[in-house]
């Protein structure tokens, strides 16, 4: 497929086309209506040129002032009728291209959201945080003006185009042709400002979202901020984001300032020079006053038509930029949709397991990894920061495919296994409680979406949340803030080991997550884990001396390999690189 910087602005538009086709029942209709509106446009000069040419050339051929009167009384009402039509039409043809094109602009919007949530987490571990929602909005606000405003003011201007100059090639052929000659001057240089012009907004684009992306991230992480008394680096930060932002604005208002001015002077210079051509005509007697005012009105029209286009093509050019980073995003493959569902007993295989990052081919993360974890017991893994043990829970979860060996469940490989089959039998309560900013209900509930009130109140008594819920004002309707800030370490520990229960998962990962808790937080949080990990495969990052002593097995990993394999008692015995850590670490 190619790449999405290689698309030209023609199947851009097309793209977007097809967006606004699946509303073809509204927007079609609309569309027409506005052919009809733009048509009856062209009345207004139509009837002025009755209105002014009829009375002159009536006056000098001898026409009785009854008569002209008469004529003009029949032109007037005929305008009005054409004005009503116009504007009844023109009230539903408003609605119907809003409608469309919002209509439409919610299918990009959730195309684009469904195809996020589908890509692999590698994507998302490189992209700065804040980057890709501000990516999609800026560019969707520009999408949207193009959808709402830009394309019917486009055919509306096409058809007074295009209307305008029959009109003018009837009242007088010579003249026009004399129009119509620099017409593709006009078009060329368009087409070659109009390619600066999408440059530039695709860079400003860029910037603008990493402007944005300074403040996201400063709010996020306002308690550092504030902690290292650093508002004055983040405002520099801001400010230079701001810097960079407006040199590439003012370097896109120069091509399209430089883009409208020279068109301007070319056209209503080559609209002024007809009209001097055509009055020399009048003067000569080779054009009559009615089709010589027909000729100057409608080439008022004609130029004013022309003169919106620099601007709908820079709007146009515009948007090709957005909607090509909105493709990137699109065209990026997803994580893999093969397999089957699979219902797992809990039994994981791990065949001489390999990893590296693609970033870094060099350093091997997990190396030689070969371990057999029987359903249902629970194995506690230990070892250095940076060992790989957390490395090895995004490879049990298909975050990240292993680089060699095998990855077993009941004996059926993961990549047999589709990823949402292999996910939803597998909950994870990490060490870094990060909740949802609605209510403590709606954390619960995202374990298992649709369940009742009664099983989110059961899962949160086995969970030792009930309590300390129910002693809120609003219970289990209390909103938790941003990522939970609203509750202590402990409570959002809870509400995590709550929502994993109503998830009833056969295998269970835990980031051990009482290290940094007090000692009341850290026994009620272990009371509900036991009750958690009850019947389940469990795997427990052990940070704590007596979750390892309860453990079936412990596997100690140091550098990326597995080194030791055992019992507490066993372990210990050995003097090897356990019994340090757990006389250092986990004491």
């Amino acid at each position: 497929m190619p790449s999405a910087d290689k698309k030209s602005p023609i199947s851009s538009h097309r793209w977007i086309l097809t967006y606004l086709m699946r509303e073809k029942k509204v927007f079609i209709p609309s569309l027409i209506a506005l052919f009809l509106t733009a048509g009856l446009a062209l009345a207004f000069p139509y009837f002025l040129k009755e209105l002014i040419g009829n009375p002159v050339d009536g006056l000098q051929n001898s026409v009785p002032p009854a008569e002209i009167l008469e004529k003009i009384n029949r032109i007037v009402l005929s305008l009005v009728a054409v004005l009503f039509l116009q504007a009844t039409i023109g009230f539903f043809r408003v609605q119907g291209f809003i409608r469309s094109g919002e209509s439409a602009l919610n299918r990009l919007r959730s195309d684009i959201f469904a195809h996020l949530l589908r890509l692999p987490v590698p994507y998302f571990q490189d992209q700065r945080a804040g980057s890709l929602s501000n990516r999609v909005s800026s560019d969707l606000s520009l999408v949207r003006e193009t959808l709402i405003n830009t394309v019917p003011q486009a055919v509306r201007q096409t058809v007074i185009l295009i209307g305008g100059l029959v009109f003018i090639f009837i009242s007088s052929w010579k003249l026009s042709l004399v129009m119509l000659a620099c017409i593709p001057v006009v078009v060329l240089l368009i087409a070659l400002f109009g390619r600066k012009v999408r440059g530039h907004s695709k860079a400003a684009q860029a910037s603008l979202a990493d402007a944005s992306t300074v403040i996201e991230e400063s709010v996020q992480n306002i308690a550092d901020v504030k902690a290292y008394t650093n508002e004055p680096l983040e405002n520099s930060r801001y400010a230079t984001s701001l810097s960079e932002f407006l040199a590439v604005t003012y370097k896109g208002a120069q091509a399209r300032g430089a883009f409208l001015s020279f068109i301007i002077f070319v056209l209503f210079g080559t609209i002024a020079f007809v009209v001097w051509y055509g009055a020399r005509m009048y003067a000569n007697g080779l054009i009559n006053w009615e089709n010589f005012f027909a000729f100057i009105i409608f080439s008022i029209f004609v130029g004013a038509s022309l003169g919106s286009f620099p601007e709908i093509i820079s709007q146009f050019q515009q948007t090709a930029g957005a909607t090509e980073r909105l493709r990137e995003i699109l065209d990026m493959p997803g994580e893999r949709d093969t397999g089957t569902a699979h219902t797992l007993t809990g039994r994981i295989a791990i065949e001489d397991l390999a990893f590296t990052y693609p970033s870094r081919p060099e350093i091997p993360v997990l190396s030689g990894i070969t371990i057999d974890l029987p359903a249902g017991q629970r194995t506690a893994i230990v070892g250095p920061s940076g060992a790989g043990k957390s490395t090895l829970f995004s490879l049990l979860l298909g975050f990240n495919d292993p680089t060699s060996g095998k990855l077993l469940f009941d004996g059926t490989d993961a990549q047999e296994i589709s990823l949402a089959s292999l996910r939803s039998q597998i909950a994870i309560v990490p060490q870094e409680v990060m909740l949802f900013g609605g209510t403590i209900s709606e954390n619960i509930a995202y374990g298992k979406p649709g369940a009742s009130e009664e099983e989110i109140e059961a899962a949160a008594d086995r969970a030792n949340a009930h309590s300390f819920i129910n002693e809120l004002p609003e219970k289990y309707e209390t909103l938790v803030g941003p990522r939970g800030t609203k509750l202590s370490g402990g409570q959002r520990q809870r509400i995590a080991i709550a929502r994993a229960i109503l998830a009833d998962p056969k295998i269970l990962l835990l980031d051990e997550a009482t290290s940094a808790l007090d000692s009341e937080s850290e026994r009620l949080v272990n009371e509900a884990l036991e009750r958690l990990m009850a019947g389940r495969t469990s795997l427990v990052i052990a940070h704590r001396l007596s979750t390892v002593r309860h453990a079936d097995q412990i596997l100690v990993i140091s550098k990326g390999k597995l080194t030791e394999r055992g019992t507490h008692d066993e372990l210990y015995a050995a003097n090897g690189t356990y019994k340090f850590l757990a006389e250092t670490q986990l004491s």
